[in-house]
């Protein structure tokens, strides 16, 4: 009887999801992904009670220097994971991956013990030093859990990697709020403890579901794959370094030319912002890897790059303008007093985060496109522009100028990458802005009435009720929305 309660819970479930496979896979993902970050959202403004920015500071730092190691665990082998027609050659290049994931711990390991307190001292960050030792740890936990995620991509096990994302944000909310008294500490021990977390449940997940083809693999083997797919660490490794310390620097550099504090500050901004992505960008990037590769194949690219943006469009503009509205007030009613810096330095930000959000998950067209050198080639300029715009702040001593053009040049970047997108998958120029004007109109209507209350300073009685009638007006749109995809 309890099985048959069970096998109706399922079904129902099923009917939930969207009929379309893309929209359901990207349902699935999402899901998974939204319920770990509501955990994660919903612990902030607690934790940033329990915590002081100078300790957020630190576990930005860490965050960043891990990043950096991270993107370059498996030399970028993971990517030709989903490649393969067989699954026993995949097993091969998984069986590589997970090999190179040892070996850049094992240097990590080494540098750390070398060199650990000057590299942490000269970020500005000495309460660091401590717990550096989490830092080969974090890698290798993030080369395995990627390894495997790359795995369930080319499988479709989209369902098993959503779970992760749940799990791994409860092991990190669980021990960042248990453990507070342990100070950064705790903050490090939770985000490693997360990792641990996704890291196991895949890998066993996967090797139990594929043994078969695992045993399988041979010496020889993993030879010929390290030289079939040398392309990746060539080309894809070197653009996904870029990107990474493009995406992970900042932190880094507001410590080092500013302070500890402007790194939690500019680290809470970026985790609110990145949420979006996070949530569904994310996702689409998955699933859209693992369907774009026969839509090229079959002359359907183009339709399928042009609805996607369009929908990334109208969902992502939105909230953008809501922040550019009121991210101030936003960021201090519910972090508190000493987070409201994080709202202004989320206005500046959030136009580069929207174009990041439409354009992160078409970005894979450049593997599918075989066009890596040109993805590693935007990755570079992007990363130079982005350190040029902090050191300019950091010599004029100004906090702000250095987000202003962050922001700006991050954003010019990631147009003219859109723009390349477009035109590559076969579509017209058109494609690249229509979207995001049709959609500025639609979010410019939907923040009206809140905007007027700002605009003409008016009573908090209308504040309430233009509030009020935004939440509404959001709560249709994205309904609408919803409706159309189901």
């Amino acid at each position: 009887m309890p099985s048959a309660a069970a096998n109706k819970l399922k079904e129902a479930a099923r009917r939930l999801l969207p009929r379309s496979r893309f929209a359901r896979s990207v349902s699935v993902l999402a899901g998974g992904t939204a319920m770990g970050q509501i955990i994660v959202v919903a612990a902030s403004p607690i934790l940033t009670r329990l915590y002081s920015p100078e300790d957020f500071g630190v576990l930005a730092v860490y965050i960043g220097l891990l990043g950096l190691l991270a993107v370059i665990a498996s030399l970028s082998y993971q990517f030709a994971i989903p490649l393969p027609k067989s699954d026993k050659e995949a097993a091969s290049v998984t069986a590589l991956c997970l090999l190179v994931v040892l070996g850049m711990t094992a240097i990590s390991a080494a540098i750390v013990w070398a060199w650990g307190e000057p590299i942490a001292m000269a970020l500005n960050t000495p309460a660091l030093v401590p717990y550096l030792w989490l830092l080969p740890l974090g890698l290798l936990l993030i080369g395995v859990y990627e390894v495997f995620r790359y795995w369930a991509i080319r499988t479709r096990a989209f369902p098993a990697i959503a779970r992760t994302k749940l799990t791994q944000a409860i092991s990190m909310v669980g021990v960042q709020l248990g453990a507070y008294t342990l100070g950064p500490l705790a903050l490090l021990l939770g985000q490693t403890t997360g990792y641990a977390a996704g890291a196991s449940r895949l890998g066993l997940l996967s090797v139990r579901r594929n043994w078969d083809a695992f045993r399988q693999v041979r010496l020889a083997d993993i030879r010929r794959a390290a030289i079939r797919y040398r392309r990746f660490p060539i080309y894809s490794s070197w653009g996904g370094l870029f990107d990474k310390v493009g995406t992970e620097l900042p932190a880094i550099l507001f410590a080092a030319l500013f302070s500890p504090a402007a790194a939690g500050i500019y680290m809470l901004a970026q985790r609110v912002l990145a949420m979006p992505i996070q949530l569904l960008g994310k996702a689409i990037a998955d699933v859209f890897f693992s369907s774009a590769a026969e839509a090229h194949r079959n002359g359907d690219l183009a339709p399928l790059v042009s609805s996607i943006h369009r929908k990334l469009a109208h969902i992502a503009m939105p909230p953008i303008f809501l922040l550019l509205l009121a991210g101030p007030d936003l960021f201090g009613s519910v972090f508190g007093a000493d987070w409201r810096q994080a709202g202004e330095f989320a206005q500046w930000i959030a136009p580069c985060v929207y174009l990041i959000f439409v354009t992160s998950p078409l970005s894979t067209l450049f593997s599918v496109m075989e066009k890596q050198a040109q993805w590693m080639f935007f990755q570079g300029v992007l990363l130079v522009v982005r350190v040029g715009a902090l050191v300019i702040g950091g010599l004029q001593n100004d906090l702000i100028l250095a987000v202003a053009l962050f922001a700006i040049g991050s954003a010019l970047c990631w147009a003219g990458i859109l723009i390349w997108i477009v035109k590559a998958s076969g579509n017209r120029l058109g494609e690249a802005w229509r979207p995001t004007v049709t959609a500025a109109l639609v979010a410019a209507l939907l923040v009206a009435p809140l905007a007027v209350y700002y605009w003409l300073e008016a009573p908090w009685g209308y504040g309430l009720f233009a509030l009020s009638v935004t939440v509404l007006a959001f709560a249709a749109y994205y309904g609408r929305m919803l409706r159309r995809v189901w």
